[in-house]
């Protein structure tokens, strides 16, 4: 009996060590991962709509589910959505810059997880599927054909953006 409880000890004791060690090195590391995203995801703001000089955030309203989050430019040059939707490999965290006159400007992924050379194709920042949608509107985004293969990121992509109108028609007030 004691050959099998000697064992079973020294292993849980070495798991809360472990366990001990990580939620450490995880409390030290998560502020400084959170406000690398957040220094990305400000620099990725101006790039989707690079006539805006600051950014406000809009509380306050409903939006569609897939908004994680809205800012308008100060300046009235639009509005930029930070949106979360399920792809092939998990979530795509992306955003979409609107100008006031209802066309994109930009569209940035964040973070995604879709498989390296055929997901990536259309969520990667190198990928050229992304810049299909600049210039389109809510009438025309639709028309953006989805990547042979990579058809169930390609359809993430697009709802995300159809979710970015229907937010931006929500705060504007127009109807479609």
């Amino acid at each position: 009996m004691k050959d099998i409880i000697k064992p079973i000890a020294v292993l849980g004791a070495i798991c809360l060590v472990v366990t001990a060690l990580l939620a450490y090195i995880n409390s030290v590391t998560a502020p400084i991962i959170a406000e690398a995203n957040a220094k990305a995801e400000a620099k990725a703001q101006h790039e989707v709509l690079a006539e805006a000089d600051s950014f406000e955030e809009i509380t306050g309203v409903t939006l569609p589910k897939e908004v994680k989050k809205a800012v308008k430019a100060s300046n009235g040059a639009g509005y930029v959505f930070s949106l979360t939707v399920k792809g092939y490999g998990g979530d795509i965290d992306l955003i979409c810059g609107i100008k006031n006159d209802g066309t994109i400007e930009g569209t940035q992924t964040l973070n995604h997880s879709e498989t390296s050379g055929i997901g990536s194709r259309v969520v990667g920042n190198d990928s050229d599927y992304r810049h299909n949608y600049e210039g389109k509107t809510a009438d025309t985004y639709e028309s953006v054909d989805a990547l042979s293969g990579a058809t169930i990121s390609s359809k993430a992509y697009k709802s995300a953006v159809k979710a970015a109108f229907e937010a931006y028609n929500s705060l504007t007030g127009e109807a479609k």
